[in-house]
C-alpha cells in the first residue's frame, strides 16, 4: 500500500521544519510502510518513553534531535526516567550511569516534554478524551488509555514515540481505527466469589491471566462489577501487558467501549470464549511467585505508580503495622502525588515509619533496592519483571499481606482470599 503524505509532512521530510523534524518524518514514514499504512494521522498528545536509559544509542539518538532544534508539537508528557531527581541520593548504580541517564532526561526536557516521569499520566495530569487520537509509549499506560479512557493509541516504543510527537503525527493503522478495536476473545467469570471480585488483589491476577491467555487477540471480559475502580483497571491492564501483548480490553458494563457484550464486538460473533474459573485464578497466582512462602528482605509497591487513593489505603495499615528494620520498604509514585502527600502530612508519616518514597523512576528499571534476597509486592508487573530485571526472587500477595509480612520480616497470609467461599 501506497503512503501518501501531505504537503505538511512532505515539508517536514524535506527538511523545511529543521534537522530533528525531518529525521522524525524518515523514521516515522519508515515504519508507516512497514505498518502498512495508507497515511498518518493528527494526533493530540503524546507520552514517551524513550527518557528511561537503557544504553548509550538512545542518550545519542535523543541529544541528536536536540541538536537538529527538536520541539514537540503536541502536548507531550514523559514514563520514568532512571534517577529519582527529587532525591538522588537513593540511585545505588555508578556515578557514570547516573550521569547519563540525567543527561538524557534533561535531553526529552530540553524538547518541551512536560517532566512528570510516570509510568501512569492518566492520573498525574495527562488523561486525553475519548475517541482522541494520540501516540503513548509505557504498555500499562498504553492499555489504560485505549481500555479505560477509550483514546486511541497503537503500542509505541523508544525512538517512534518521540517522532509521533515532533511530527504530530502517527500512522494510520491497527488501534488508531475503530474497526480494529473490536473485541474478540471472550472471558467469562465463572464462579469467582462475589467478594473476591471487589478485592484489589484479585485484579493483577485475572490480568495476568488474560495477557498469558490472549495471544494476539482483544481480550473482553464478561462478569466484573460495574463498580470496579479505576485503580483495579489500572491493576489489571498492567498485568495482562506484562504477561502478554494486550494493548486493549473490553469490560463488559465496566469500559468505554463496551456497555454491552455486543458493543464490545461491534455486533459481531466473538471468534473465541472461554470461561475463568477458581481453579485457574488459583494456578495464575501461583506463577506470580518464584519462591515459597518465608523471609523477605524488600517490599516493593508501585507498578503503575501509586495514586493518592492507593496511599489512602496503604497509610492506615502502615500505621498499625510498621516494617521491620530489616526489611527495605519501598512506594514508587509521581511527583505530582509527593506533592498531596506532602501537603497532607502522609509523607512525614511513611517516613517516620521507614516506607522510602521514589518518585521519577522505579525499582524493576534502575538501582534503588538496597538488599538481596526476596521482594514482596501486590503489582502483577513487578511479580513478572523484577527477577529478571533486578535479580531478586518473587513473591505477590494483597496490600494488607504486603505490609504485614514487612512488619515481621516474614509472609503473613490472609487465609480468606483465595478460599473460593
Amino acid at each position: 500500500m501506497t503512503l501518501t503524505l501531505t504537503p505538511q509532512d512532505q515539508a517536514m521530510l524535506h527538511g523545511d521544519f529543521g534537522n530533528a523534524a525531518k529525521m522524525a518524518m524518515r523514521i516515522l514514514t519508515t515504519m508507516a510502510n512497514v505498518y502498512g499504512a495508507s497515511k498518518l494521522l493528527d494526533i493530540k498528545s503524546a507520552h514517551i518513553d524513550g527518557c528511561l536509559y537503557h544504553g548509550q544509542s538512545g542518550l545519542d539518538f535523543a541529544e541528536r534531535l536536540v541538536a537538529g532544534g527538536a520541539q514537540v508539537r503536541v502536548p507531550t508528557t514523559l514514563n520514568v526516567g532512571a534517577i529519582d531527581l527529587m532525591h538522588p541520593d537513593q540511585f545505588q548504580g555508578t556515578a557514570d550511569l547516573a550521569d547519563r541517564a540525567t543527561r538524557l532526561m534533561a535531553a526529552y526536557q530540553q524538547m518541551g516534554c512536560a517532566p512528570i516521569w510516570t509510568c501512569a499520566p492518566y492520573q498525574a495530569m495527562h488523561r486525553p478524551a475519548f475517541g482522541t487520537q494520540i501516540a503513548w509509549a509505557e504498555s500499562n499506560a498504553i492499555v489504560f488509555a485505549n481500555s479505560v479512557l477509550g483514546a486511541r493509541t497503537n503500542r509505541y516504543g523508544d525512538f517512534i514515540d518521540i517522532c509521533a510527537a515532533l511530527t504530530g503525527r502517527a500512522p494510520a493503522v491497527g488501534l488508531h481505527l475503530p474497526r480494529n478495536r473490536r473485541g474478540q476473545i471472550v472471558f467469562h467469570l465463572d464462579g469467582i466469589p462475589t467478594d473476591l471480585l471487589h478485592e484489589d488483589v484479585f485484579f493483577p491476577v485475572l490480568g495476568y491471566f488474560i495477557g498469558a491467555n490472549s495471544q494476539n487477540q482483544i481480550p473482553v471480559i464478561v462478569g466484573l462489577p460495574p463498580e470496579t475502580t479505576e485503580d483495579q483497571l489500572k491493576a489489571l491492564g498492567a498485568a495482562a501487558a506484562s504477561s502478554g501483548a494486550v494493548a486493549l480490553f473490553h469490560a463488559v458494563g465496566v469500559t468505554p467501549e463496551a456497555p454491552t457484550l455486543a458493543d464490545a464486538l461491534q455486533n459481531q460473533p466473538a471468534a473465541t470464549e472461554r470461561l475463568v474459573t477458581m481453579a485457574e485464578i488459583r494456578a495464575t497466582l501461583g506463577k506470580l511467585a518464584t519462591v515459597e512462602d518465608g523471609r523477605i528482605q524488600v517490599v516493593a509497591l508501585g507498578s503503575p505508580h501509586f495514586s493518592l487513593a492507593e496511599f489512602d489505603k496503604l497509610l492506615p495499615l502502615i500505621e498499625k503495622y510498621p516494617p521491620h528494620p530489616r526489611v527495605d520498604f519501598i512506594v514508587c509514585t509521581n511527583r505530582l502525588a509527593l506533592g498531596t502527600l506532602q501537603q497532607r502530612g502522609w509523607l512525614a508519616q511513611l517516613r517516620a515509619a521507614g516506607v522510602r518514597v521514589i518518585v521519577d523512576t522505579c525499582v524493576v528499571v534502575t538501582p534503588i533496592v538496597r538488599q538481596h534476597g526476596v521482594l514482596m509486592t501486590n503489582s502483577g508487573k513487578f511479580a513478572h519483571y523484577s527477577p529478571g530485571n533486578i535479580g531478586l526472587e518473587v513473591i505477590f500477595g494483597s496490600l494488607e499481606e504486603c505490609v504485614r509480612s514487612a512488619a515481621q520480616g516474614m509472609v503473613w497470609r490472609d487465609t480468606t482470599l483465595w478460599s473460593g467461599r
